[in-house]
């Protein structure tokens, strides 16, 4: 088994160390908290680590005044704590900072530890608070590029559309397939996992609003959707009409230009040529080649689609 630390561990691990070792030379208080507060808000983007540190800022500074109310107001006993938290929680809740209610139960211990709430023990807890919340938002300032693996996600995606297009291809001229279609079902995982990958590069960004691959897979989900609808259409085909061959032909092209740039604008005329062309020709004869043309008129229709929606990506 292969053993591997990960940069969130690792950024972790020093900045539990840096925290505890800050709010030592100090001298705080419960100085091991600065590095629980740390651990908490360190997370998987720079944008959600921004959230949780404000919502657990707010949330502490909350915990604070409620100690002072329930403790002071009333007093020091484990009841109170069970009854201050029946209305922090929901507080929290409604302000939209749950995310601090653990870090915020470790102020209001500390403050009943003490048994006791002066203008130096609210200090220590701020102080707490600052370091613990301030070493995670260093430690995130670094976010390892993604660009690779959504590179190579791209890639993957770009090779099984050229493979279900060659398989069009492939029935088209032969009305024969042996096509396991796993391709498809891989597929749209490999898009699930992208858009999530890329999402996470938009949030390590905190001024950046758009993200090429992001854009990018999200073009390519609405495209696959189009594939998944003409596969039916092309299987349903049974009449070796000639325009088989034509469509053949242009998705042959087309496979071979599957690309992260845009040709789209290119195999858009091509396909309105064709369109034309087939608009010349000689009307069906039988039911059998009506019914044909039809699905493959269709089909145009459906590549038309899948071209416009490739032409918004800008590159």
């Amino acid at each position: 088994m292969k053993f591997k630390i990960g940069y969130r561990t690792l950024k972790t691990a020093i900045g539990t160390a840096l925290a505890i070792m800050i709010a030592q030379f100090f001298d705080l208080q419960f100085f091991p908290s600065a590095g629980i507060i740390t651990i908490l808000c360190i997370q998987v983007s720079q944008k959600k680590s921004l959230r949780t540190a404000t919502q657990r800022f707010l949330a502490c500074s909350m915990a604070i005044v409620f100690s002072f109310v329930f403790f002071e107001g009333i007093m020091y006993h484990p009841v109170i704590i069970g009854l201050m938290l029946l209305f922090f929680i929901p507080t929290t809740v409604l302000l939209n900072v749950k995310e601090g209610i653990v870090t915020s139960s470790v102020i209001i211990l500390h403050i009943y530890s003490l048994q006791n709430m002066t203008w130096k023990i609210v200090f220590n807890e701020l102080g707490l608070i600052v370091i613990g919340i301030g070493v995670a938002l260093v430690m995130n300032l670094y976010m390892p590029s993604l660009d690779r693996d959504m590179k190579k996600y791209q890639a993957k995606i770009e090779e099984n559309f050229k493979r279900v297009f060659e398989e069009m291809v492939s029935y088209l001229r032969t009305n024969e397939s042996n096509w396991s279609g796993e391709e498809i079902t891989e597929t749209a995982q490999l898009l699930e996992r992208a858009k999530a990958l890329a999402f996470r590069d938009i949030e390590n960004h905190l001024v950046q609003q758009e993200n090429y691959y992001y854009h990018y897979f999200r073009i390519r989900e609405k495209q696959f959707e189009i594939i998944e609808r003409m596969l039916p259409h092309i299987t349903s085909i049974d009449s070796m009409v000639e325009q088989r061959y034509m469509i053949a032909d242009f998705i042959e092209e087309l496979g071979l230009s599957i690309h992260p740039g845009n040709t789209a604008k290119l195999f858009l005329a091509k396909l309105y040529q064709l369109r034309e062309e087939f608009q010349s020709m000689e009307l069906p004869k039988t039911r059998e080649e009506f019914e044909a043309r039809a699905e493959l008129l269709h089909f145009l229709k459906e590549m038309e689609q899948y071209l416009i929606i490739k032409k918004s990506l800008k590159v």
